[in-house]
Parts: structure tokens; sequence; C-alpha cells
């Protein structure tokens, strides 16, 4: 055979080789390819091995996993008017890879856009207060309204975290210090409470212990009992009327009962009288 003829077969069977390598497409399980023909969408393919026209098609692949967009810090004045720096994340995913290739430009690029507008807008219509004590809920608020927006570009917004807060020195030492008087308000609470239920309990044994005379004198004796441990000390201790009682009844009783002395000679005394 002419080698001339060789060498042109050899050149037509490369060019086939190669035009076959050039219309295969492997495409991964987490993703999608989005296929173009002379600028015209065929559609989304994969995952897998499959043909595409060479040289006239074009192929965007779609990754289908959750992305992790980290909200670069922004300068939010909330509604009381107090200037902080928020970082927030965004979790999503596309749903769609032909919405995501075809109705927007570059789909990360424009979630993150719409993420720090958004979260811009919301958190200036909140309180600072608000801000620390509802977080939860500026989250679901944020996912609802960033989502509403990236659905027509086939894009699922699944959460919004508010990573960090960062506030100005002056308002942290003021917070520091709300939140110190606000424990000191609550330990003089707690020590008045403490003092109103001593004092009933207080003025309970008192009406018990008055309402009994023998428990008086049991608890007297047990106090002198627990004040002469003390050895190094005089203690002058008052005497219970109660105990001597009974001494000064009789003590009346007998002077009671003895007579008045007249005089000698029915003899009466008679006051001095005056004269001028």
């Amino acid at each position: 055979m002419n080698p001339l003829v060789l060498i042109v077969l050899g050149a037509i069977v490369l060019v086939l080789v190669i035009v076959a390598l050039s219309a295969i497409r492997v495409v991964q399980q987490y993703e999608r390819g989005v296929i173009f023909v002379l600028g015209r969408l065929i559609g989304a393919k994969g995952p897998g091995l499959f043909l595409v026209p060479p040289f006239i098609s074009r192929m965007m692949k779609v990754d289908l996993r959750i992305v992790t967009l980290t909200v670069p810090p922004q300068e939010v004045i909330t509604r009381d008017n107090v200037t902080i720096r928020v970082t927030a994340v965004i979790y999503f995913y596309v749903v769609d890879p032909i919405a995501a290739v075809v109705k927007v430009v570059n789909f990360n690029q424009a979630t993150t856009q719409i993420g720090q507008t958004t979260l811009r807008n919301v958190l200036g219509q909140s309180e600072l207060d608000e801000l620390l004590a509802e977080r939860k809920k500026i989250n679901r608020d944020l996912q609802a309204i960033i989502d509403e927006q990236t659905e027509q570009w086939g894009v699922k917004v699944t959460a919004v975290e508010i990573k960090d807060v960062e506030l100005p020195a002056t308002m942290q030492r003021a917070m520091a210090k709300q939140a110190e008087a606000e424990r000191e308000k609550r330990a003089k609470v707690i020590h008045a409470q403490g003092e109103l239920l001593a004092s009933a309990q207080l003025a309970q044994a008192a009406e018990v212990i008055g309402s009994q005379p023998a428990a008086l004198q049991l608890r007297y004796l047990q106090t002198l009992t627990e004040i002469a441990v003390e050895k190094n000390s005089t203690i002058i201790f008052p005497l219970p009327i109660d105990l001597i009682e009974p001494m000064i009844q009789m003590m009346r009783r007998q002077t009671t009962s003895v007579p008045v002395q007249e005089p000698l000679n029915g003899a009466r005394l008679h006051e001095p009288t005056l004269t001028r």
C-alpha cells in the first residue's frame, strides 16, 4: 500500500479518536451538566458518562451539594441607633441546575450580595436587645427573605445563622454595668424574701412559745446552757419573773394577813392643829 495512503488513514483515525474523546463527558454523582449546542439549551444531564456533539457544544457543571457561604462583616445601625458589626453564614444548595445557569450570571455571588443587603435591612429594623435575645427568630426571618429572592434562581436557602455580633467598647461597658446592677437587684430581692420568710417563722415560733409557759422556761434554760459554754466571759442574765412570782404572791398574802395595831387606852392620834 502506498505510504501516503497509510499516512492519510492514520490521520483520519487520529482525528476520529480525538473527536470521540472530545464528545465524552463525565459528571459526578453530586453534579449536573447543563449542555448548550450552538448556544441553544439542550438540558441537564448526569451523573455518569454520556456523549455530546463535539466542537459545537458547551457544558457547564453545577454542584448540587450544600454550599457554606460566609457573609463579610457588615456595619449595621439598629433601630435604637447602636452601630454594630455582624457576620453571618448562609447555607444553600442548587435545586434547579438549568435556572442556576440560565437566570443568573453567578449564583454564588448573587446569593452573597442578597445576603448582605437582607442582613442590613432586617437588623436595621431590630433593636439591640432583640438581636441578642431573639437570634433564632431573626435567623428564620433572614432565611425566609433570602430564600424568596433566590428561589427564582433555582437556589434553596436552608439556613441563615448570625455568626458574630461585635459591639462598640462603650456599649460593652454599659451592658456590663447593667448586668451587674441586675445581679445586685436579684440578690437584694432574694435577701428580702429570705428576711420575710425568717420573720414569719420567728413570729410563728414566738406565738407557740408564748402560749406555753413551760416552753418559755425550757427555752430560757436552753439559752443558759448555750451561754455557759463560753468560759471567758461573764454574762448577767435577767431572772424571769415567772420563777419568783409564787414567792412574791406569798409575801403579799402574809402582809395582808397581819392586823393593824391601835394605840393604847383607846387614845386616838390627832393631827396637830395650827393656831394663829
